[in-house]
């Protein structure tokens, strides 16, 4: 293996967790299995850091990465739409300049490795290896940049290559290969700034929901190579983040979809030619990548439209399972096509308001002229948008609480030329704790798809040189790192960012950039990443 010969260059090293938070860290701090990480957050400043709305990695560490919210780069979730048609995001969709972008701009070089929705890469000063939302063998920056890795470090897989069986020990491989590219590639380069993330933390949490085990293990691998990280290219300074928190849902699944439905905003069909509304539940072929997804109906799909024809829907029979407590062991072994010739779609010619994925965290109006089949008038948005907010604050749960804590226009979180590609509602849940779902069930109210997911805070923690400790962060932002990071190295922060330099700084000031011209749009296209964000929950 290539290995660092003497003093690397590098004067700031930004380590991501995903959804590292307080309530995962502190037992972990306490039973002393964190080393690395304790010594972090105690020789240096800490604090809990706010997230954005919507709170989902896919759209957050471009918040974080850029110091701009959804409104100007243009992630809003995993998902991108061109009217009704979706895609997964990829960097194409990200429409601001990345903070190695604007270090390049002043002449400094970086190493980037798995930031999630970087492929494909853009030219800059440095080298890049893309994260979650690329395809298992992407395009890097410089080209053939991943050859050489895995000639120098051996395996290299964006994603965990096993099945659940081993799955603890496929993050723990991911996470060591993180920290070996890692290396290689700042001996190579001699990069003054480096990003290194970590998925796994936030994934294992989702596939193995309440395995502590699991966890431990997981984060303990982090801590480690945390502390290799640090030992072997001895950067000025360490700031560490992450882009959410995550925890429990206590609550119920509020299927906003069928809310809409009956109150008269949201009407379904069975004819495919919708949005579909209900989960997908893929065969253990397809998940391979090898099953045949067309849309050629066999007999027993043309058998299961007929019957929904009659009103008998996926979603009846999805409900009726849920009752008696065998969905999801039934779901896992049901052909896609058999159940999406089955499904209740919303009907778009139709409807008025409608929820088109969930981690969006609203409700998109139908708008005429906007829409392809925009049914609300132009003059009517803002009648229809302030009854739709009124209705959905006033929605309580079975148990007589209030399911959002926040109903507002998306003005009130979203400013930028993109802001139009956002729901027209933002629906907030008390506490996080409630589970939105787009799902059509025929009733509003269920137990949690997910027993935990995301939280809004999830933490920050700076040492070295060029930070000062004793002081307090006071309510620090997931935008407010952008800043910071390019403070650490000299470097005047884009005036057009909405965050600003943390208090154990010293302030650089700001300059004027231009807005990134962007990159062509490519499609991501790619049903193993579907996969993936399904399996997680983060696709219904």
């Amino acid at each position: 293996m290539h290995t660092m010969s003497g003093d690397s260059n590098l004067k700031t090293l930004l380590i991501g967790i995903d959804a590292a938070c307080h309530r995962v860290l502190n037992p972990l701090f306490e039973r002393g299995e964190l080393p690395t990480l304790s010594s972090v957050f105690e020789s240096g400043v800490s604090s809990p850091l706010e997230s954005q709305i919507p709170p989902w990695t896919a759209s957050a560490w471009p918040s974080l990465y850029t110091g701009m919210n959804p409104g100007k780069h243009g992630v809003f979730s995993f998902l991108s739409f061109d009217g009704y048609d979706w895609d997964v995001v990829n960097s194409t969709d990200v429409r601001e300049r990345t903070l190695w972008g604007v270090l390049s701009h002043h002449g400094v070089s970086s190493v980037v490795v798995n930031v999630p929705v970087t492929h494909p890469p853009r030219p800059f000063d440095g080298a890049l290896i893309p994260g979650y939302t690329a395809p298992e063998n992407p395009e890097c920056h410089p080209n053939g940049l991943l050859d050489d890795v895995r000639t120098e470090i051996g395996e290299y897989h964006v994603y965990p290559d096993t099945d659940d069986g081993e799955l603890v020990d496929s993050y723990r491989a991911c996470i060591r290969s993180r920290t070996a590219a890692f290396e290689y590639l700042v001996a190579r380069f001699e990069p003054e700034f480096g990003f290194v993330q970590f998925q796994a933390t936030d994934s294992v949490v989702h596939r193995r929901p309440g395995d502590q085990n699991a966890v431990r293990s997981v984060y303990g691998e982090v801590d480690k190579q945390v502390g290799e990280l640090i030992a072997t290219t001895d950067p000025d300074n360490v700031v560490i983040v992450s882009d959410h928190g995550i925890g429990p849902y206590d609550g119920y699944e509020f299927r906003v979809n069928d809310f809409l439905y009956d109150t008269g905003y949201v009407e379904f069909e069975t004819d495919g030619r919708g949005m579909p509304s209900w989960g997908i539940a893929r065969d253990s072929k397809l998940k391979k990548g090898e099953a045949d997804t067309s849309l050629s109906q066999g007999l027993a799909e043309q058998f299961v439209a007929s019957v929904a024809s009659f009103g008998i829907s996926s979603q009846s029979v999805g409900a009726a399972l849920e009752r008696i407590g065998i969905l999801d062991p039934i779901a896992k072994h049901v052909p896609l096509m058999l159940v999406k010739a089955g499904e209740n779609w919303v009907s778009l010619p139709r409807s008025e308001a409608y929820m088109r994925s969930r981690i969006e965290l609203g409700v998109r109006i139908n708008l005429e002229g906007r829409d392809p089949d925009g049914v609300v008038a132009q003059s009517e948005y803002e009648s229809v948008r302030q009854r739709l907010i009124e209705r959905l604050r006033s929605v309580r749960t079975p148990d007589g609480e209030f399911v959002f804590e926040e109903v507002r226009r998306r003005e009130a979180y979203f400013h930028g030329p993109e802001s139009d590609r956002a729901v027209d509602v933002v629906t907030i849940p008390s506490n996080f704790n409630h589970f939105l779902s787009a799902k059509h069930r025929g009733k509003q109210f269920g137990p949690p798809m997910e027993p935990w997911d995301h939280k809004l805070h999830g933490i920050i923690a700076a040492v070295g040189s060029d930070i000062q400790t004793g002081v307090t962060l006071e309510d620090p932002h997931l935008l407010d790192v952008a800043p910071t990071v390019l403070a650490t190295l000299g470097i005047p922060m884009d005036e057009r960012m909405d965050g600003e330099s943390l208090s154990c700084v010293e302030p650089v000031g700001a300059t004027t950039l231009s807005r990134f011209n962007g990159s062509p749009s490519v499609t991501t296209d790619d049903e193993r990443i579907e996969d993936r964000l399904t399996d997680l929950g983060y696709l219904e």
